[in-house]
């Protein structure tokens, strides 16, 4: 059920609730791995047949709770799976959700291997020369995976960055039984807004008229077919402002913050916790 159509874009230059604690955040692409390290949740390595023997590695973290929780898939920059990628996967099952992070270049790379055997300045070209629909399956079996673990709901979201967050709405497009998608600082697929479900909210930085300017394309498209679409706008924040906490004079944070807090609800509101 579609409780509203698209909504307007909306600017956000205030913070309107009490900042969340460091602790509550996302860690910064510098903090990445000292997060991780630290980390009192269960995470671990795990391979998941995409269809045909397409083999998948994945990042998993589990939530300590007492009861099943809800799963989030969560899709990569075009720099491949990373250990900030890890690190927000894991600040996702501290706010009670198994999380579960695709190498989407898994068996692209030297020897069959994925993100960690391409030289750093190969990754950016593999990840573009990525078929989407090759994309979108491994992604469906992403969330498949998570369902399927034991302490896990049939409940599944996606959230995605830069062109993870592409990826997190064109999945929209092609996956009926997702349940809540986020895309942070990605551009909107040009075509099958009909054929969206879940609702969809997006995060952008004010400074990023690349991204910003398929914001219209998504408003129309979602808003033809009824379906739901949040647009936030922060203003000053660049690209890649979830892992720049510290650029542009504080509006990265700013965004950081507002950014988080809303993925958590709508996560809250569309997959309960």
């Amino acid at each position: 059920m579609r409780f509203s159509k698209a909504l307007p874009l909306v600017l956000l230059t205030t913070l309107g609730t009490a900042p969340l604690k460091a602790q509550d955040l996302p860690a910064d692409g510098d903090g990445a791995v000292a997060r991780l390290d630290s980390s009192p949740r269960h995470g671990e390595w795990v391979r998941f047949d995409a269809g045909g023997g397409d083999m998948v590695e994945g990042w998993v973290v589990y939530p300590e709770r007492s009861d099943a929780a809800p799963v989030i898939v969560v899709i990569h920059e075009i720099g491949g799976l990373s250990d900030w990628i890890r690190a927000v996967a894991d600040q996702l099952a501290a706010a009670g959700y198994i999380a579960i992070a695709p190498d989407m270049l898994s068996g692209k790379g030297p020897e069959g291997g994925g993100t960690r055997a391409f030289d750093p300045q190969e990754v950016r070209v593999a990840i573009r020369d990525l078929d989407r629909s090759e994309v979108n399956r491994r992604l469906r079996a992403a969330g498949a995976f998570g369902a399927s673990l034991p302490a896990a709901l049939d409940r599944v979201g996606v959230v995605g960055f830069c062109w993870g967050g592409s990826a997190s709405f064109t999945l929209a497009t092609d996956w009926p039984e997702l349940s809540a998608a986020v895309v942070y600082y990605g551009t909107t697929p040009e075509t099958g807004f009909e054929k969206v479900q879940a609702p969809v909210l997006g995060l952008y930085g004010g400074d990023d008229a690349r991204v910003n300017a398929t914001i219209p394309r998504a408003e129309e498209g979602m808003s033809l077919h009824d379906r739901v679409y949040e647009p936030n706008l922060y203003e000053g924040a660049g690209h890649g402002f979830l892992r720049q906490q510290s650029g542009r004079d504080g509006a990265n944070m700013r965004a950081t913050q507002q950014a988080w807090a809303r993925t958590l609800s709508w996560f809250g509101e569309w997959l309960g916790r």
